[in-house]
């Protein structure tokens, strides 16, 4: 598989089968994406692998917090306060699509809702991560995450498994760090399920809509 292969191939998959997926394997690939850029590098990812009984350990925990509803205030704002045009559009646009394919229309809030809380069984994939970013980082490292982050995922499709970034469990990030035993000084930045795609599930070909080259890209020649 060539790179352009991956990326096209990549998705941010929702739905899994219950395959275990074997831990030497998970972290062969995560070793693999720490070759990174990162600016002087700081290589500031802090990753927690959860898988088998580790996994099975995380969702007993989350379940009384999933059965009462609790969500908390993230520590950083996942998107900025007011979105402008054609950002609001877009985030706006996706969440219309996935619905659609699941057959939950925008009236039915409690569908919509129990949806949304599958982020927090990591749509129940066998394996999943937490990363982390020393606090004293600034904007530079953070996009050093993101670096790590996306080669991950690329990773991993090329080694016959899906996953699914989620930002989400931002509003989860006192039970996660409590869980992982993290230091103070690190703070929660995303989940990332991972596992084998449930290929006859309605969101396993869902691909969000990419702005064409004409909006972004500006030619200097």
């Amino acid at each position: 598989m060539q790179v352009h292969d991956a990326i096209a191939a990549r998705r941010s998959t929702r739905a899994f089968l219950d395959s275990p997926v074997d831990t030497s394997r998970l972290t062969r690939l995560i070793e693999q994406a720490a070759g990174a850029p990162s600016g002087g590098n700081l290589q500031p990812w802090h990753v927690h692998l959860l898988n088998g009984e580790g996994m099975t350990r995380f969702r007993t925990m989350m379940e009384p917090r999933l059965d009462a509803g609790q969500v908390e205030a993230t520590e950083y704002p996942i998107y900025p306060d007011s979105l402008s045009e054609p950002y609001r559009t877009r985030r706006f646009a996706v969440g219309e699509q996935m619905y659609d394919r699941l057959g939950i229309p925008r009236t039915d809030k409690a569908a919509r809702l129990d949806w949304f809380r599958r982020n927090w069984r990591f749509f129940d994939a066998p394996a999943g991560l937490f990363l982390f970013v020393d606090r004293a980082m600034g904007a530079a490292q953070w996009s050093d995450l993101g670096g790590f982050l996306h080669g991950l995922m690329l990773l991993l499709v090329e080694d016959g498994l899906a996953s699914c970034p989620q930002e989400a469990w931002a509003m989860q990030h006192t039970a996660v760090t409590e869980f992982c035993g993290a230091p103070a000084d690190h703070m929660l930045f995303c989940g990332l399920s991972i596992g084998i795609p449930d290929l006859d599930h309605p969101l396993a070909t869902f691909q969000t809509e990419r702005a064409p080259l004409t909006e972004w890209l500006t030619l200097h020649e």
